[in-house]
C-alpha cells in the first residue's frame, strides 16, 4: 500500500522538536495563511492540498492521500498514495509521517469549512496530538485552535485582539485557570456537555489558558496574524 520513499530519511532536520510540520489538507488556503517554511520544517500535501501549495509556490516534501478531492496523482518525485477504503483520514495520515520523522510541532492548514464532520475531525486531531506529546494549531476561515491538556498552559500576548472560546474535550476538565481575560476562572471545573467558554474576550493585556487535568480545545479568531503570534503560543507548563 505504501510507496518506498528514500527522501524521507533524507529531510533536513535541525530540531524536529522545535521546528514545524506544516499539513495542508484539501479544504481552502487563503494568501495569508500561506506557509512559509525555514530550514528543518517538513511541509506535507494531503490529497488537494498539492494544488493548493502549488499555486502558492510551496513545493511540498511530501505528498499523501488517496487523491480522491485531487483527481490525480501529484506529479511529484516523493508521493505515497494510499487506498481509498482506509481507517486514517489523508490528514490523519500525514500527521503520523510528521511524528514518525520527530516532529512536535504541527500547523495543520486547510482543514476548516467544507463538510462539517472533517472540521470536527481535525479538531479532534489536535487533542490527538497533545496525547502524542505534540502540539498542533488549525488555521483557517478566519479561525485558529490549539488542544492543550494535563498541566499545559497558552500564554496570548497582550496583542491579541477578539474572541476566544474554551472548550472541554473530555469528559470533564479540572483546575481550569482563565486569566487576563473578560470572564476569567479560577480552579475551575469545565464540563463536556456545556459550552460555559464560549466567546470569552481578549482584554489587549497578556491572557492565560491553564488546566491541570483534562483536555480544552482553544478556538480563537485569526485576524490576518496568525503566523506573527504563533510563536508565541507554543504551550508550556
Amino acid at each position: 500500500m505504501e510507496a518506498e520513499i528514500s527522501a524521507l530519511t533524507e529531510v533536513i532536520v535541525l530540531n524536529p522538536a522545535f521546528n514545524i510540520c506544516y499539513i495542508v489538507g484539501a479544504m481552502s488556503l487563503t494568501p495569508g495563511l500561506r506557509p512559509y517554511p525555514v530550514p528543518g520544517d517538513y511541509v506535507i500535501a494531503a490529497d488537494r492540498g498539492f494544488d493548493s501549495l502549488m499555486a502558492y509556490g510551496v513545493n511540498p516534501d511530501l505528498a499523501v492521500g488517496d487523491f480522491d478531492s485531487l483527481g490525480h496523482k501529484p506529479n511529484h518525485p516523493n508521493v505515497i498514495q494510499l487506498p481509498a477504503e482506509k481507517d486514517d483520514t489523508d490528514m490523519v495520515y500525514a500527521i503520523r509521517k510528521g511524528l514518525e520523522l520527530g516532529y512536535r510541532r504541527f500547523v495543520l492548514l486547510g482543514g476548516v469549512g467544507g463538510r462539517l464532520e472533517h472540521t470536527l475531525g481535525n479538531l479532534q486531531l489536535l487533542d490527538w496530538l497533545a496525547r502524542h506529546g505534540a502540539q498542533g494549531f488549525l488555521a483557517g476561515e478566519k479561525t485558529a485552535a490549539t488542544c492543550i491538556r494535563d498541566n499545559m498552559a497558552v500564554t496570548f500576548p497582550a496583542s491579541m485582539a477578539g474572541y476566544l472560546s474554551v472548550f472541554c474535550n473530555s469528559g470533564t476538565a479540572e483546575g481550569v485557570d482563565l486569566s487576563g481575560l473578560k470572564y476569567p476562572l479560577e480552579n475551575h471545573t469545565l464540563a463536556g456537555d456545556f459550552p460555559l467558554g464560549v466567546s470569552n474576550q481578549f482584554l489587549g493585556q497578556e491572557a492565560r489558558v491553564r488546566v491541570e487535568r483534562g483536555s480544552l480545545i482553544l478556538v480563537w479568531e485569526d485576524r490576518g496574524d496568525f503566523y506573527a503570534k504563533l510563536p508565541k503560543l507554543w504551550a508550556h507548563r
